[in-house]
């Protein structure tokens, strides 16, 4: 990693910090008083008040994520649902990373896998891309999207490396954004009921996600005589 790449890493950091201490700084009175439903309602007043400034401190964060990959997307997601319920949580997170995920993309297209290894190594990346799972082109589509899909996969990650393989880069922001949305339904409607005091809401809406999720990558694996996601799941556990 080069020197202006560590320092556009380490400045992506600070930011990140900066808007996290600040939003605990100016919500955190608040947030106590989060089981009453004046509290809720002064909670949603000061997300309001911010207006622009606070869409586009959660955008920036959005950014921050998705190009350090360390730093996890669903706080993120949670925090745009109670800010701006699960609707308007749910079209902020979709919109958002598609943008981001495309601006990635092409960056990645334009600049070559040296812009990769400035956020990752070489050897990761070689070990992934050169993976016996993305060998086959005609399964690359079916393969990203059962990746963006499965719940813990490093999604983030992959947008590097899915622009790296013989991906259309128009079908990979469709896939991508389609997969990614059992997630971000599940995280924003949590965040819209912490917001409102419904904690059980919350984990009921990740368990019956995963569940779902779960169900579905059963049914794909019972009739895929290729084992396509068994071996999509197998790379996730090596890498």
């Amino acid at each position: 990693m080069d020197k202006k790449s560590k320092i556009l890493k380490f400045a992506l950091m600070i930011f990140v910090i900066a808007i996290i201490t600040l939003a605990i700084i100016y919500i955190l009175p608040v947030v106590k008083e989060l089981s009453t439903s004046e509290g809720q309602q002064q909670f949603k007043e000061k997300i309001n008040s911010l207006g622009f400034l606070g869409i586009a401190a959660l955008f920036g964060l959005q950014i921050a994520q998705i190009f350090l990959v360390i730093i996890p997307g669903e706080p993120i997601e949670i925090l745009a649902g109670a800010c701006y319920g699960a609707l308007g949580g749910f079209l902020f997170i979709a919109i958002s990373s598609a943008i981001i995920s495309a601006m990635i993309f092409v960056l990645v297209r334009k600049l070559g896998r040296k812009f990769v290894y400035n956020f990752f190594s070489k050897e990761k990346i070689d070990k992934i891309e050169n993976s016996t799972l993305f060998k086959n082109s005609q399964k690359i589509e079916i393969i990203m999207f059962l990746l963006f899909l499965i719940p813990g996969t490093p999604k983030d990650l992959l947008v590097y490396i899915a622009a790296l393989l013989p991906i259309k880069p128009l079908s990979f922001i469709i896939i991508s954004t389609i997969a990614r949305i059992p997630s971000i339904v599940s995280s924003t409607i949590a965040g819209d009921n912490l917001i409102a005091g419904n904690w059980k809401v919350s984990i009921i809406v990740y368990v019956v996600t995963f569940a779902i999720v779960g169900i579905s990558i059963f049914i794909i694996n019972k009739f895929d005589k290729s084992k396509t996601t068994k071996n999509v799941l197998d790379s996730i556990k090596r890498s």
